[in-house]
């Protein structure tokens, strides 16, 4: 239940506590409770009121997440579309990460020690791709808890191909994997909150065209946000990707699969560089990286190639504006440091309305 300023001031100088000297110095009661019965009779309409969705320029529009490639720790409602393309990806089926255990296995002599009927991937062995993906997300607040969900479209475009087994890779587009997942705000106040976040990766896509990974994989993730000044905030994420099935490893013989945990990091900040009534504008700096636990990845001769170990670290540079803190808009590009990658550069655009 909410309670006016006015209320309150009056609840406090009626008790004559400390608190009423503080907020009236050196007023008696008997000249404090008369100097607030104006505000107590004005009308409604007259007091002025900021709805929680329309936040005054400076103040709640810093409670929202303001990254772009960091999940967003904030518990609150709100639709998102996002759009990314991104560039040179040199071994797409590294740990069934981004897409499922090449078809090609399929594809070599029955007394091969890889011979592996059963790789869902495509048919013909990738060493430079590129892709675009539309995420539909939805996320609902009730409290300190909400649910999300995420519908990806993907589009892939293989540039070069291993010489090999298989035959033609074309271009290929459709249903990537959906998540769905929950949050929990273990600490939420205005300056920081610290968040649990639980998502599952469900298999829609089809495996075969490389539009998904063929299994359900599961990611818990702690999400931290904390408002550092009025003017800069700093938000961070440590998650692991656990693979809850996969196809067999290299050699088949193996107890591994081909599928790996993945550990995923990164910490970002934003600068509120400026505000113009109720539009902010905010450049943001982010580092993401990842480090591969186990799994298996294609290599050029399409022979044994672990993947764990392997360390990846990107770059995000990008902007926000947002407006009345509902309609946000944000654009980025990011580049990878390491020789290791899931692609060479990517650039995000999307569009959130929280509610």
């Amino acid at each position: 239940m909410r309670i006016s300023l006015t209320t309150t001031l009056l609840a406090i100088v009626l008790t004559g506590t400390a608190e009423a000297q503080e907020i009236l110095p050196g007023a008696s009661i008997s000249f404090a409770v008369p100097a607030l019965l104006p505000a107590l009779e004005a009308p409604q309409a007259a007091r002025p009121s900021v709805s929680p969705a329309q936040p005054q320029a400076g103040s709640a529009q810093r409670l929202l997440g303001m990254m772009g490639f960091i999940d967003d720790a904030r518990v609150y409602s709100k639709i998102r579309v996002r759009v990314d393309s991104a560039f040179r990806s040199t071994a797409p089926d590294r740990a069934e990460f981004f897409y499922a255990k090449c078809g090609c296995y399929g594809l070599l002599p029955a007394a091969s020690p890889n011979f592996d009927p059963d790789a869902p991937g495509p048919a013909r062995a990738v060493n430079d791709l590129d892709f675009n993906q539309i995420d539909i997300f939805g996320e609902w607040a009730f409290g300190i808890f909400s649910a999300f969900g995420q519908l990806p479209l993907r589009w892939i475009q293989p540039r070069s191909l291993i010489p090999g087994p298989g035959g033609a890779f074309p271009n290929q587009s459709g249903l990537g994997d959906v998540r769905a997942g929950i949050k929990m705000a273990v600490v939420e106040t205005r300056d920081q909150s610290l968040t649990a976040q639980a998502q599952f990766y469900v298999p829609t896509g089809d495996a075969s065209q490389g539009l998904g990974t063929n299994h359900t994989s599961f990611e818990p993730s702690l999400l931290y946000y904390r408002r550092l000044s009025d003017d800069i905030g700093l938000e961070s994420q440590f998650g692991v990707w656990f693979p809850l099935d996969g196809s067999a490893g290299v050699p088949t013989s193996v107890e591994e699969s081909f599928s790996g945990q993945v550990l995923n990091y990164g910490v970002g900040a934003s600068f509120d560089v400026h505000r113009e009534g109720r539009i902010l504008f905010a450049p943001i700096v982010e580092l993401v990286g990842w480090r591969v636990l186990s799994g298996f990845q294609t290599s050029p001769t399409v022979a044994a190639n672990p993947a764990n170990g392997v360390n990846i670290l990107d770059f995000k540079v990008g902007a926000r504006v947002t407006v009345d803190g509902t309609h946000s808009v944000y654009g980025g590009f990011g580049h990878a440091l390491t020789d290791a990658t899931w692609y060479d550069d990517i650039v995000r655009i999307e569009y959130r309305f929280s509610f």
